[in-house]
């Protein structure tokens, strides 16, 4: 759910891997989605109003099937309105639009989203799953995930770039998690024997992923920071009498000593 808004800071350097595929799948989809995205526009439709419903559609397939073990379905349906989050930056662009607002509930939302998938996860497994360690793996990614964007968010909101590429960030805790999900849901679906294995795998990847993410994260937060007061200590200060001092004055006081 994402409207393009102009940056600040300076952007961390994607691996090669994942500039890659964002070049190249992002490509994909934009022509893919394009023609529906103006078809919503000619129906008056605003990009705000499919940030709106693609999350709606996400907490719905999460919070109704997954709780009652239809991984498989969940996930289906949360996999059609995540491409909102494509929709709805294509109809931005498409209309010229270039909004905070728009970024900020796009950011806000995507994660009630997630809170919602791995809220799911948890139900599952306190419920009809009944699993108490893999409930409090999937509350723990929820809580991690959403520590993980923070950090980065409050680093930014302090003027440093934050110019890192954590090894399980939200793209990957999401595909992850759904696609183990939904073919673990073959098991009881379609009556495939062992799938069912993959989400827990999937699970504790994200959530040790999701710690090495936030060590990164801080450690280059803390990094960039001393950088940057050191970068002021260095500075002249514009109050220091050297930095003040005129030429003429200078030259007089030279004159005066004998």
């Amino acid at each position: 759910m994402g409207q393009p808004v102009a940056s600040r800071g300076r952007a961390a350097t994607p691996t090669l891997g994942k500039a890659m595929l964002n070049k190249y799948a992002r490509a994909f989809f934009t022509r893919v989605l394009t023609p529906f995205a103006a078809f919503l526009i000619r129906r008056g439709v605003s990009p705000d109003t499919v940030t709106l419903l693609g999350t709606a559609g996400v907490m719905a397939g999460a919070l109704v099937f997954y709780p009652r073990g239809e991984l498989f379905w969940g996930t289906i349906v949360i996999t059609l309105f995540v491409f909102s989050d494509l929709v709805d930056g294509n109809m931005a662009r498409q209309l010229g639009r270039s909004s905070r607002w728009g970024a900020f509930l796009d950011s806000t939302l995507d994660r009630v989203a997630d809170s919602a998938i791995f809220g799911g996860f948890a139900l599952w497994y306190a419920g009809g799953g009944d699993d108490n360690v893999l409930c409090a793996v999937s509350i723990f990614c929820l809580a991690s995930g959403q520590v993980v964007s923070y950090t980065k968010a409050r680093g930014e909101s302090i003027g440093l770039p934050v110019a890192v590429n954590g090894l399980v960030e939200r793209a990957e805790r999401l595909v992850i998690s759904l696609v183990a999900a939904g073919l673990a849901g073959f098991h009881k679906t379609f009556g495939v024997p062992g799938i069912e294995i993959l989400l827990p795998i999937a699970l504790w990847i994200v959530a040790v992923g999701s710690v090495v993410t936030l060590i990164q994260r801080v450690v280059t937060v803390r990094r960039e920071s001393a950088e940057a007061d050191a970068a002021a200590d260095a500075s002249p200060s514009p109050s220091s009498p050297s930095a003040t001092a005129s030429p003429d004055n200078a030259s007089q006081s030279s004159e005066a000593t004998p």
